[in-house]
């Protein structure tokens, strides 16, 4: 039991405590992959470790619905006679129904919003279809703002106005279509699809809660360095100065729409991007460590308990 429990303490301290560190972290320095590998696997590992902790409570010799009904039926039974159940059987049986209907609500959460979020995009492209010519798999629209998004879809498809190639240099353009690419290749709208749903399943722990923000910012950041790796610093800076977010759809990534103040800071900074290998591995590591660091915090927590009650120490 006090295993079951250290884990889903350390689930709920590294949900408390990841999201403040990486808000901390320099995104004018660090690269914005590797910081969104670390917020999406910290919620893979709260949610992995929750899932263990949870599995120490009802499966040590039965199956997960044989534990659950006992769980049940030893708490009925104590009530019945006027007695109070034990903590360990409170405790299990709470964890698991908070568990289950978490898990039950996050998949209707995000097939509700995934489903509503297509039928948003198929809609937006049908009525652009209709007043758009498709060039090399885009849709240009006559119209002077200079705007370009992307909508998600099978396949998804970046949408630009004239008026792009009318303001801005060709290579400014390059660097908008490049940007807007990348959410594509990235599968970007997928990512912020499921943090808004996982935080609106569970919005009480901070790292759910705050992923989303977090996620549509580190998004566009990670499409500039691709920009910026097809046209360098220089174009995504104007571009990102000269391409306009009006007009964009709901459902749309667009260039200019989520943190300019903050990616402008960045391009003037002429953070170089990282190169592969050393990409590749930095993920890695921060993968690793956020998927282990609720599990190392139960870990510990057990350490802690056991010292404590240790009669060598006591």
């Amino acid at each position: 039991m006090i295993a079951a429990l250290a884990l889903l303490v350390g689930a709920f301290a590294a949900g408390v405590v990841v999201p403040a560190v990486l808000r901390r972290a320099d995104t004018a320095r660090l690269d914005p992959v590797v910081l969104l590998v670390g917020w999406l696997l910290s919620i893979v590992g709260v949610l992995a470790a929750a899932a263990a902790g949870v599995a120490l409570f009802l499966i040590p010799n039965h199956s997960p619905a044989t534990n659950m009904l006992a769980l049940l039926h030893k708490c009925w039974m104590s009530v019945a006679h006027g007695a109070t159940p034990r903590i360990e059987e409170i405790i299990g049986l709470l964890a698991a129904v908070v568990f289950l209907a978490v898990v039950s609500r996050f998949p209707v959460i995000a097939i509700r919003t995934a489903r509503r979020r297509k039928r948003i995009a198929q809609d937006h492209l049908a009525v652009l279809s209709l007043a758009a010519r498709r060039d090399d798999g885009m849709l240009w629209l006559e119209h002077d703002r200079p705007l370009a998004f992307s909508l998600a879809g099978r396949p998804g498809v970046v949408v630009a106005t004239e008026g792009l190639t009318r303001h801005l240099s060709p290579g400014e353009v390059r660097a908008v279509l490049a940007h807007e690419h990348a959410h594509l290749r990235g599968r970007h709208h997928l990512l912020i699809t499921c943090v808004d749903a996982l935080a609106a399943a569970l919005p009480v722990v901070p790292l759910f809660r705050q992923a989303p923000a977090a996620v549509r910012v580190l998004v566009e950041m990670a499409a500039d360095v691709a920009a910026i790796r097809a046209c360098g610093h220089a174009d995504v800076h104007a571009a990102l100065v000269g391409v306009s977010a009006d007009g964009a759809p709901s459902g749309a990534l667009a260039m200019a729409r989520d943190a300019v103040d903050v990616r402008l800071a960045r391009l003037r900074s002429g953070t170089r991007p990282a190169g592969r290998v050393r990409q590749t591995l930095s993920c890695g590591l921060t993968a690793a460590a956020a998927v282990a660091l609720p599990i190392w915090v139960g870990v510990w927590i057990l350490v802690g308990v056991a010292l404590v009650s240790c009669p060598v120490f006591g």
